[in-house]
């Protein structure tokens, strides 16, 4: 386990028949995993043109207005809804970073969530996405959980990502979880290496399969990471909270710059996207 800085057509095969029997069992990557029936959620971006807007919201703006100039990460682009920045094409979700001057940033992306319109406290959350190339791009698939009140607040709400990446590390993927005591540049977090291939060539599976007291992490059919209040306890000295029973909600997003990827340097090639062929949930 590393301790990390950073804040994301066909029936998937991923998807354990028992989570009472997942959530007993150690961590084993050669682990098989069969088909979940009750799929309980699911966008296969089938209507083309615009998001369906029943399914999905969208963070608008450089985070200023949220009281988060950068997002909380001081990252560079300005999230939108236009076509230029996000879109449904050909059955796939595109969410495209764009370098230009707009609303006085320097790049444009979008973000979208699920919040309001889909929470769900355990099961299995998954999406196939391929993801875009080079340094200063941070795009993820992740969760955040549902505030009891308006005063409760991130990390106490608690995060789980599920996928997040690094554009200069193609073959490498982390997932990570954030609570008190590990949030920040005290998240808990593991990497996947793709040996011999790279994300961001080809279309995989990020999932997680959650459950009271446990959250194990998948690429395609390997499980790679395994969090229980155990871990969170081990790692923070016995003062992390685990903060993982209750309703989260899913974000899609492509960040620019930022405190953990860096900024954008002249190599880098604008406009890129992420390539989302579908987002599940079962149980």
């Amino acid at each position: 386990m590393k301790i990390r800085f950073n804040k994301s057509k066909s029936l998937s095969i991923l998807a354990l028949a028992s989570l009472t029997i997942l959530f007993t069992c150690d961590l084993d990557e050669t682990q098989e995993v069969v088909t979940l029936n009750n799929l309980i959620w699911e966008d296969n971006f089938d209507t083309e043109g615009s998001v369906d807007r029943s399914r999905w919201t969208f963070d608008l703006g450089d985070g200023s207005a949220q009281g988060l100039p950068g997002w909380g990460n001081n990252e560079l682009q300005y999230y939108t809804d236009r076509p230029e920045n996000v879109r449904v094409e050909n059955g796939v979700l595109i969410i495209t970073a764009r370098e230009e001057s707009f609303e006085g940033s320097d790049y444009t992306s979008a973000r979208l969530k699920t919040e309001g319109l889909f929470e769900q406290q355990y099961g299995r959350f998954e999406a196939r996405i391929r993801v875009p190339y080079g340094q200063g791009y941070w795009p993820a698939f992740w969760m955040l959980g549902v505030p009891d009140s308006p005063s409760e607040v991130w990390p106490f709400i608690g995060e789980i990502d599920i996928m997040e990446y690094l554009g200069d590390s193609p073959s490498e993927i982390f997932g990570t979880i954030h609570g008190p005591e590990y949030s920040g540049g005290e998240s808990i977090s593991k990497e996947y290496v793709l040996e011999g291939n790279r994300f961001d060539t080809d279309f995989h599976i990020f999932g997680i399969e959650w459950g009271p007291g446990r959250i194990n992490f998948y690429v395609d059919d390997v499980l790679y990471q395994s969090l229980t209040p155990e871990d969170v306890a081990d790692e923070t000295n016995g003062l992390g909270e685990w903060v993982f029973d209750r309703p989260f909600y899913m974000l899609l997003n492509v960040a620019v710059g930022g405190n953990l990827p860096g900024p954008p340097n002249a190599d880098t090639i604008f406009p890129q996207s992420m390539f989302v062929d579908y987002v599940r949930v079962y149980n």
